[in-house]
């Protein structure tokens, strides 16, 4: 159990932006953050972080949260692992007594299986460092690739044995369950029987973005026909080799800050180029690439640049990614090495310097790339050149910019000396046929009756109330703790006319008091539940902390609370993605009409309720023995107290 005190010391010390900002590429908008979602796929921001809040929004999936719920919404992260997390990224140490092992056994099946990955990480490095055969085998070959001992701690590259169950009776006599040893892929179950998958292989951790291990991949190191070259740990509940990047949690700083992520092909690819010096630098691990991959790097960057080494055989299959990148809306470069020549051999053989020179002087953009690799295969024949254009503009099609587009077949006609006319019109057929064929695929439902609905009807009712107390529960959060003038308006009689009229008095108050104080003068509740709780949790925690503090308040909340009150806190930073200001549109502050605000908002509820009364009184006018005098007497006086009300509210709205 990890104590309250460090529990406090770690929401302390964490930064909700720095936190979100090591998964998602996060950019200034105003006092906050925006961004691309990470829990959809989107093309433009709707995911918004408050550094003033200390919480984040994500208006395209509705969640939203403080530093801790992101990394359990996008990490997995049970409540302690986040905990934990966080202490490690900011150096906090823990303190924490030893679970029981009650507590082990409640642990979950998710959780199991990273443990496990953890251990037999663990394992694989105490292998190769710690071991005759590790050291003779495993870290001589590393030695040999050129990886400095800093490097392959960093990666925590490991060595498993040549032995048919060493790793899985070590880990059985720790306490791991076969269950979980199967499930991770680590042990191979036959009947009785039970294998190491990565039998005398050397091992490359696989990490998530927030570095926990999720699988591992093993490169044999002796020629065997019968065993793949490399072996990556199959499918499992928290490994999907098609949503992940190798080397992307030790590269995501790096791709955010230079704006640009290098796709490579192999694990030594991406090793051998953070040994050198550039770290922006991944690798879809020789799996093709997928459009869930993607949509990662387009988190932190919006340009990718393709690395192909000099097999020219190889480049024609890889080229069909570069289609799917430009799907996603994001642009794409490439750079190939010279022949015979790979990304990990020539930054191998290249200081950073020259490394960096040859990549920003050979990435050539995609159009110039595919034109000159298809020109070269058409041979001066006219129908393959011919089937070149068109592959080309079926690449452009692609992409979701129309500017983008326009601007590449310019290029296409450029270099393959076409009329821009003739490339916009095979665009045009190949778009015309892309949405035939969509058109055709989508087969909507064919109701047996159709029901006519009323226009009134089918509208959705506004929950008038809902709104208003949810009001009330924002004003209190960003405003509660500071003292305002308040205009009230008072009735009083007109000596000169005997006419009554409303007269304004000022008064200074603190916001939660003259809320408190406006609600009890009418002797109003809350009626939704969750409001009426937070309601009396604010009021309270503002009358005896002076230095109320938003972050503190929701850290100490329970998740759902905490939910609540950061879409609360955030709707009117929707409005904010706009860019409203770059349009010379400067919107007013809510903060600039605090009295106002607060006024309008309790005069509305008032008005609101006293709505409800009357529409009670008038069913009450529908039963037998109801008095019509008594009812008629109580409704003129309520629609008396409405009218001042509403002179009230106009005054205030004006």
């Amino acid at each position: 159990m990890i104590s309250q005190n460090s529990i406090a010391q770690v929401f302390e010390t964490a930064r909700v932006e720095e936190v979100i900002g090591d998964f998602v590429q996060l950019k200034k908008s105003g006092s906050n953050f925006k961004g691309l979602s990470p829990f959809s796929d989107e093309r433009s921001p709707s995911f918004m972080v408050s550094p003033v809040k200390q919480i984040w929004k994500d208006f395209s999936s509705g969640k939203g949260g403080n530093a801790v719920t992101f990394l359990m919404e996008h990490e997995h992260f049970t409540y302690p692992e986040a905990i934990r997390y966080l202490a490690k990224k900011y150096n906090i140490e823990l303190e924490e007594t030893e679970r029981t092992d009650e507590e082990k056994a409640q642990a979950d099946t998710r959780e199991s299986l990273y443990l496990v990955s953890e251990y037999a990480n663990t394992y694989f490095q105490k292998i190769l460092h710690h071991t005759d055969q590790g050291k003779a085998i495993g870290l001589s070959y590393f030695k040999e690739r050129g990886f400095t001992e800093e490097t392959i701690k960093k990666f925590q590259l490991g060595y498993s044995l040549d032995e048919w169950q060493a790793f899985t009776d070590d880990a059985l006599g720790k306490g791991y369950q076969i269950e979980f040893l199967e499930q991770t892929g680590l042990t191979i179950v036959k009947g009785e029987k039970r294998f190491d998958r990565f039998k005398g292989r050397v091992m490359f951790p696989i990490h998530s973005m927030s570095g926990r291990i999720l699988g591992f991949g093993g490169r044999i190191l002796i020629n065997n026909k019968k065993a793949a070259k490399y072996l990556n740990s199959p499918e499992s509940e928290i490994y999907h080799k098609s949503k992940i990047l190798y080397g992307l949690f030790h590269a995501k700083q790096s791709i955010a800050k230079e704006d640009n992520c290098y796709l490579v092909e192999g694990y030594t690819d991406v090793i051998q180029f953070h040994q050198t010096g550039i770290t922006n630098v991944v690798s879809s691990s020789g799996t093709a690439l997928s459009p869930d991959q993607i949509r990662l790097i387009n988190r932190l960057t919006n340009n990718i640049t393709v690395l192909f080494d000099g097999d020219a055989a190889g480049i024609r299959a890889s080229i069909r990614g570069i289609d799917l990148i430009l799907e996603q809306g994001v642009n794409v470069k490439i750079c190939l090495f010279p022949d015979g020549e790979d990304p990990d051999s020539f930054a191998k053989s290249n200081t950073l310097e020259e490394l960096s020179t040859y990549l920003n002087e050979n990435a050539t953009d995609f159009i110039q790339f595919k034109a000159s690799l298809l020109v070269r295969e058409a041979n001066n024949d006219p129908i393959k050149k011919a089937e070149t254009i068109r592959e080309i503009v079926n690449s452009i099609a692609k992409i979701p910019d129309q500017i983008k587009r326009e601007v590449y077949i310019q290029e296409c006609a450029r270099i393959m000396d076409i009329s821009e006319n003739v490339l916009f019109s095979t665009l045009a057929q190949i778009n015309k046929k892309e949405t035939a064929e969509a058109s055709k695929s989508y087969k909507p439902a064919q109701p047996a009756f159709q029901v006519v609905k009323n226009e009134e009807q089918s509208k959705p009712k506004i929950d008038v109330q809902y709104q208003l107390e949810r009001k009330i529960i924002e004003i209190l959060m960003l405003y509660g703790d500071r003292t305002e003038e308040f205009e009230d308006l008072v009735m009083q009689e007109d000596e000169a006319t005997g006419e009554l009229i409303l007269e304004p008095t000022k008064h200074e108050a603190r916001v939660f008091e003259k809320v408190y104080l406006d609600l009890q003068e009418d002797e109003m509740e809350f009626t939704n539940p969750q409001f009426k709780v937070l309601y009396y949790s604010i009021i309270d925690k503002l009358n005896q902390d002076e230095d109320f503090s938003t972050k503190n308040f929701i850290n100490q909340l329970d998740q759902d609370a905490a939910s609540l009150i950061t879409s609360i806190l955030m709707e009117d930073e929707r409005y904010n993605l706009h860019d409203w200001e770059r349009n010379q549109i400067v919107p007013k502050e809510k903060k600039d009409s605090v009295p106002q605000l607060v006024s309008q908002t309790i005069l509305s509820l008032r008005c609101h309720l006293i709505d409800k009364k009357v529409a009670e009184y008038k069913n009450e006018t529908l039963k037998e023995d109801a008095d019509l005098r008594i009812i008629i007497e109580d409704v003129k006086e309520y629609l008396g107290l409405k009218m001042l009300l509403s002179r009230k509210l106009g005054k205030v709205v004006s």
